[in-house]
């Protein structure tokens, strides 16, 4: 079976920026490994000026020039064109897209499986930049329009179903985002006190409310260090987080990782004590998968869809993103507590066995391909 992946995926698979980045080069590991597929994948670059191809890890890896001004007018305007053209003459027997290459190449006649990563419009609000209300419903309308297209969606949690209540016409399937394996063979060697916490330095991610819960945790005489994984997405809210780590005499004891390697990652988990994401807005973050895979407890936030991943009081905390003291107070339980730390770290690692190894994630996902072309013959 050919199979086209029509995504966004990193000139450096080690790199990936964010989570569909990271998904998306998991993914292809996995499915590429299958000897029943012939993997191919498509995404656009911005530094490319002409069509490339290269091989990695047994796919093959097509990457085309960026076309528009911003990620709107790519998405439905000359680069929507490029790439269903590309796709169109790879004649793939499937194709499937992540997040907006659903909406680039909606309505072609192949077989099509469409995973949803998040929503842009929600995220939109989120990051509170400028004419953000207006852009968010331009969001809304081609993103609902996509959505609607599809014959078949892989769902990545709970809430995304949710979300596609009432929207979506084709079939639904169940399948949570893949991790590298190497996630599972973490030899654990905790420091004491470690915070741990990666992803996009922006509002949405809300990394302020955490440096304040690290403050009120030193204040009360725990002796606990965060470090910050991610690149900065908002140069305005990077300078916020930098500015309030010093103005609360953090500088010390919060660590700005920028934005680091898959292994670089391992090496941060295998140490921590906890891993921390009190975010606005997720679906099925990426970093969580992770922690729980090397056995680290999550602390995280009690909506959207994290609260479908870690089970309160069990592998890990839910607590409300918009107080600091409900973070501060559940970090400080898990960092305090030995037995309690351990028993949410095996919890959590079996959580991640079952749901987010590649290889299982992969084998799932052929199956919804197999499903798609005998549903369009």
């Amino acid at each position: 079976m050919k199979l086209v992946v029509a995504t966004s995926f990193p000139k450096d698979p080690s790199r990936p920026f964010g989570g569909v980045e990271a998904v998306s080069v998991n993914l292809v590991k996995g499915l590429a490994e299958l000897d029943d597929l012939d993997v191919h994948v498509v995404t656009t670059c911005r530094s490319c000026e002409s069509p490339t191809q290269s091989q990695w890890c047994g796919a093959a890896v097509h990457r085309l020039p960026w076309e528009g001004r911003n990620v709107l007018t790519h998405v439905v305007g000359p680069g929507r064109r490029r790439v269903r053209e590309y796709v169109a003459g790879l004649d793939p027997d499937v194709i499937h897209a992540h997040d907006i290459y659903g909406i680039m190449v909606k309505q072609m006649a192949i077989p099509r499986v469409f995973t949803i990563h998040g929503f842009i419009h929600a995220d939109t609000l989120e990051a509170q930049a400028r004419f953000a209300r207006v852009r968010s419903r331009i969001w809304r309308s081609v993103e609902l329009a996509g959505w609607a297209d599809q014959p078949h969606i892989i769902s990545i949690s709970p809430y995304v179903r949710e979300r596609l209540s009432g929207i979506a016409k084709g079939v639904i399937h169940d399948i949570d985002n893949p991790i590298a394996e190497g996630f599972f063979d973490i030899a654990r060697v905790e420091q004491k006190g470690v915070i741990f916490s990666a992803g996009l330095i922006c509002p949405r991610k809300n990394q302020l409310k955490l440096v304040e819960a690290v403050g009120i945790l030193r204040a009360r005489g725990l002796d606990v260090r965060l470090r910050l994984a991610g690149a900065v997405a908002d140069r305005q809210y990077g300078e916020r987080v930098e500015n309030r780590i010093n103005m609360l005499g953090l500088d010390k004891h919060v660590a700005l990782l920028g934005s680091i390697s898959v292994e670089q990652v391992q090496d941060e988990l295998a140490s921590a004590g906890v891993f921390a994401l009190v975010s606005f807005e997720e679906g099925s973050p990426m970093g969580i998968e992770e922690a729980m895979a090397a056995g680290v407890p999550v602390v995280t936030s009690n909506r959207c869809g994290m609260p479908y991943m870690v089970r309160d009081g069990v592998s890990g905390f839910l607590v409300d993103p918009h107080d600091e003291e409900d973070i501060a107070w559940r970090i400080g339980e898990v960092l305090k507590d030995d037995s309690l730390r351990a028993s949410m770290g095996a919890k959590a690692r079996e959580i991640a066995l079952d749901r987010f190894h590649p290889a299982a994630v992969a084998q799932r996902t052929r199956e919804v391909y197999r499903r798609a072309v005998r549903k369009h013959r």
